[in-house]
């Protein structure tokens, strides 16, 4: 049994939110989108807490890493910002070649921060200093979804034509490729020793790691799977373009349906994010309506 209540909807943005980041240590929520400013948003109080800082135009992707107390996020304008949270105070300012970038993500075991940009080129800085270690082509069309395994040392990422490439963190050799969706991977999510995947092709996908041999497949929603997070080994959390949140076991059950028509006040319009709290249990979501919406889950 899963019990899923709204506790709170916090507004305030004048856009539609592409991004949220969690401090789960500190219990706070970080949202950004098509407002040029970044939100920090306390979840034990539930309530507002500050701007935490402008940004130059709309941001695309929130990474926190909470070892360092970093928060990264990837600007449609093309630049990479490194902002100290606690202060706030911009740290770096990283480039890449051309475009922008919509995924990034912290690899701790190695001290690294890599992001790869709409042309499919990847970008590798050391985490100590912001350094450009390396960059090199990984695949040659856009990335929109990114997951990593540090334990397997596996890096996947989604491409738009419905590809997901898997590489091995340590030198970057790539893995293995195969298209498992039609349309564009938007999004990922390692579970339980597997690899989970959402698309624009409305299908979500079980594969195994590393040869990627489908062993679960579902039409989860109506449209887009926007995001796919674990809430723990044996439950998933995702939502779509078509205004819902749902639950599900690893065996793709439904066990919960979150939306306007089942007379449950949730979006809207197309939730584009999803954040999870695991120490307090809490579903975080947002969208083009604007909103951010705060769940209880029991289970």
């Amino acid at each position: 049994m899963v019990e899923v209540t709204l506790q709170n909807t916090f507004i305030g943005h004048q856009n539609p939110i592409y991004t949220l980041a969690i401090d789960e240590q500190n219990g706070l929520l970080y949202s950004a989108g098509n407002d040029k400013g970044i939100v920090e948003w306390d979840l034990n109080t539930l309530k507002f807490k500050r701007v935490l800082c402008a940004v130059p135009s709309s941001v695309y992707n929130l990474c926190y890493i909470i070892e360092r107390d970093l928060l990264v996020a990837t600007l449609r304008s093309g630049g990479i910002l490194v902002i100290r949270k606690s202060e706030p105070e911009l740290i770096a300012k990283l480039t890449i070649d051309k475009g922008a970038a919509f995924v990034v993500k912290a690899i701790l075991s190695k001290n690294e921060l890599i992001a790869i940009d709409e042309y499919g080129k990847a970008y590798v800085w050391s985490l100590n200093n912001f350094e450009l270690l390396y960059s090199f082509q990984v695949i040659n069309t856009t990335v929109r979804s990114l997951a990593l395994d540090e334990n397997k040392h596996i890096l996947a990422a989604g491409d738009k034509n419905g590809f997901i490439h898997l590489w091995d963190i340590r030198d970057y050799h790539k893995l293995t490729s195969e298209q498992v969706h039609t349309q564009s991977v938007t999004s990922l999510a390692f579970v339980d020793g597997y690899l989970i995947s959402g698309g624009r092709d409305a299908k979500m996908f079980k594969t195994s790691v590393p040869y990627l041999s489908k062993v679960a497949e579902i039409t989860p929603h109506m449209f887009t799977v926007y995001g796919i997070i674990p809430l723990n080994n044996s439950l998933i959390a995702t939502v779509s373009r078509d205004k819902t949140l749902k639950i599900w076991d690893t065996d793709f059950k439904l066990l919960k349906n979150l939306s306007r028509d089942k007379g449950i006040d949730s979006h809207h319009l197309s939730i584009n994010s999803i954040a999870y709290i695991e120490k307090q249990q809490l579903i975080c979501t947002a969208g083009d309506d604007k909103m951010v919406k705060i769940w209880k889950v029991v289970f």
